[in-house]
């Protein structure tokens, strides 16, 4: 069973740490109980990445069926919550991996006005990063709104 105190780690693999691409590339928004909440800095795009916090993990058959379960509780509650606060038009969810193989989810609110529609946001110009007021607006509505999954 897993703990607080063992949340993140596999037996005989080392503590989960995030990715450090990851970490440069955005901002914190939560913790969530199985996973870590980041928003990428780029405001063209309300875009969010969801981390499981399991070391070693690449993909989502990687984690046991009641952790993946728990992952999937929280990119449900993600998503929807996205989606209110952005009023998108669609939700644009994957997990690929190509760049970074820590195992991520992205969660990225569409808008048939941005830039990319009705492509995918994947080298589309240059980031546009946030101001940090900006993401700040973002992201406390979100913690907010998530607060029952910390």
């Amino acid at each position: 069973m897993t703990t607080p105190e063992t949340a993140g780690t596999d037996a005989g693999r080392e503590p989960f740490a995030l990715d450090a691409r990851l970490a440069a590339d955005t901002f914190p928004v939560a913790e969530l109980r199985r996973s870590t909440l980041l928003l990428m800095n780029d405001a063209r795009y309300p875009w969010l990445i969801l981390v499981p916090r399991i070391a070693g993990a690449t993909e989502l058959i990687d984690l046991d069926p009641a952790t993946r379960a728990s992952v999937m509780h929280e990119l449900d509650a993600v998503a929807r919550a996205l989606k209110t606060q952005t009023g998108c038009d669609k939700l644009n969810v994957a997990a690929l991996g190509n760049m970074v193989r820590q195992l991520h989810i992205h969660v990225i609110a569409r808008f048939e006005t941005d830039t990319a529609w009705p492509n995918p946001v994947w080298g589309r110009g240059a980031p546009v990063p946030y101001a940090w007021a900006a993401a700040q607006d973002l992201i406390e509505p979100l913690k907010a709104a998530l607060e029952d999954l910390a």
